[in-house]
């Protein structure tokens, strides 16, 4: 019988990617991918850490306490240099809280794209981080990360993906990530990296 892992998220983005990324690896070691949008009773978690690491464990931990089940979570964002790093672990909410999906998406990129308007080409210098934490009922625990560097472009361009892919164009490419497939993009992003070294975690954990 499959054991049931929970993705602890309701973002719908994050939950095609990373069954997505997920798939074969979980096809391997006979997991069945939830999301907590599937499950009943699972309360909000609040993201009051001041790191990606610490959110995706304060995810983590609460899922998997909530249901009695393995629990996948990550916290990732967009780390602009001339920015100091910013948004950062703001990333989902730069624009504010009181917009969902794709408005505050769009949201976001337009007040990000604004704080750069004047910023050199040259001085765009960006990094897509995330922090995977995989947390278990009885406290085994195991943590993996991931980046991406890139250019913040001056326009959104593309249709694929979410949150600022649509800007954020990879050191070596000419397109942006929301040009690129869901496969392309899955290879080289922050989120494919860091889940891809989870991997091994989850083989010894669940295996």
């Amino acid at each position: 019988m499959a054991t049931r892992v929970v993705l602890a998220t309701r973002n719908a983005g994050k939950v095609h990617e990373l069954r997505q990324i997920l798939a074969e690896h979980a096809a391997d070691l006979d997991l069945e991918i939830v999301s907590v949008a599937d499950l009943d009773g699972v309360p909000e978690v609040a993201e009051t850490a001041v790191t990606f690491e610490g959110n995706s464990w304060l995810k983590a931990e609460a899922v998997a306490s909530a249901t009695g089940l393995p629990a996948l979570a990550d916290d990732s964002g967009l780390c602009v240099d001339v920015l100091g790093g910013s948004p950062g672990i703001f990333s989902a909410r730069w624009a504010g809280t009181d917009l969902d999906g794709t408005e505050r998406d769009r949201a976001n990129v337009r007040l990000l794209l604004a704080q750069l308007g004047d910023v050199p080409d040259e001085h765009r210098a960006v990094r897509f981080r995330c922090a995977a934490v995989l947390a278990l009922p009885d406290g085994r625990s195991a943590v993996a990360e991931g980046h991406v560097t890139g250019t913040v472009v001056r326009e959104p361009v593309g249709d694929n993906g979410f949150g600022y892919d649509p800007i954020f164009r990879p050191d070596g490419d000419q397109r942006t990530l929301a040009q690129h497939s869901d496969e392309e993009k899955n290879a080289i992003s922050h989120r494919g990296a860091a889940f891809r070294a989870m991997v091994p975690h989850l083989r010894e954990l669940l295996g």
